[in-house]
């Protein structure tokens, strides 16, 4: 039998060593890049930091014992070899990012305990084996971003696109069942371009003045402007592979 793949052994001192102070005070542990192959069960006595980076390993699996991480805001474990997630994960009530992308996570293999993290504000699911996405996620409220891109979706729930606070939405490169709603999904998020409060009959002379000067300004501006392209662009949900940035800042809500 081939001899199973070694990585680096983590210890408790490099651990501390890689402890890390994020741009708004909070205690980051950054292992990425290490070439770390199983969970360093170390670092469970930092469980009170309140980001965690594996990111850029050959992580298998992640354990049960990650629960332990109740402070955690921040957790990156994207580009390993992540096949599933344990459903402890759920308890991370306090996590508002999750970059799960580019590893090896089927529909499956999510757990349905995704959906308890009533705070996440930032998820990333891209480059993964997905062939559909459960509809649960649609509990996550507060989600602003959402990236599917890269997975083997067919379609994309409608709770999901319908998230109240979701802005971002980044479905790229899937094999949608009808090619020409591949943009409508990737631009799924649908934005209000004129909104009347009252009716022009309701309003004094002065204010529809103003009103029509300021709506011939913007038509004006309109004409003169080339139109942007209709592609939205994602800059918080760059694929992370090996041309992504270093510098983990990117990856961060601001």
């Amino acid at each position: 039998k081939p001899k199973s793949q070694k990585g680096k052994k983590i210890t408790l001192k490099i651990a501390k060593n890689s402890i890390r102070i994020s741009f708004d005070g909070g205690r980051r542990l950054d292992l990425s890049k290490m070439g770390i192959t199983t969970f360093p069960n170390c670092i469970l006595k930092l469980a009170d930091v309140d980001e965690l980076d594996l990111s850029r390993n050959m992580l298998k699996k992640i354990p049960s014992s990650i629960q332990k991480f109740q402070k955690l805001r921040w957790l990156d474990l994207h580009s390993n070899q992540l096949e599933e997630l344990p459903e402890a994960i759920g308890t991370l009530q306090n996590l508002f990012y999750l970059n799960i992308c580019n590893n090896k996570l089927t529909t499956k293999n999510l757990p349905e305990e995704l959906n308890l993290l009533k705070n996440l504000r930032i998820l990333n699911l891209g480059l993964n084996c997905l062939d559909s996405i459960p509809t649960s996620l649609g509990a996550l409220k507060e989600l602003k971003e959402i990236g599917l891109s890269d997975n083997a979706l067919t379609t994309i729930p409608n709770s999901v696109k319908n998230l109240p606070k979701l802005k971002k939405l980044n479905a790229k490169r899937n094999p949608f069942l009808d090619s020409t709603k591949q943009e409508e999904h990737a631009d799924s998020i649908k934005r209000i371009e004129t909104l009347h409060l009252v009716e022009e009959k309701d309003l004094c002379f002065s204010c529809l003045k103003m009103c029509q000067d300021e709506r011939d300004k913007l038509n004006k501006l309109k004409n003169m402007t080339p139109s942007p392209s209709k592609k939205p662009s994602f800059p918080l949900l760059l694929t992370p592979n090996s041309s992504a940035k270093d510098n983990q800042e990117e990856w961060r809500l601001r």
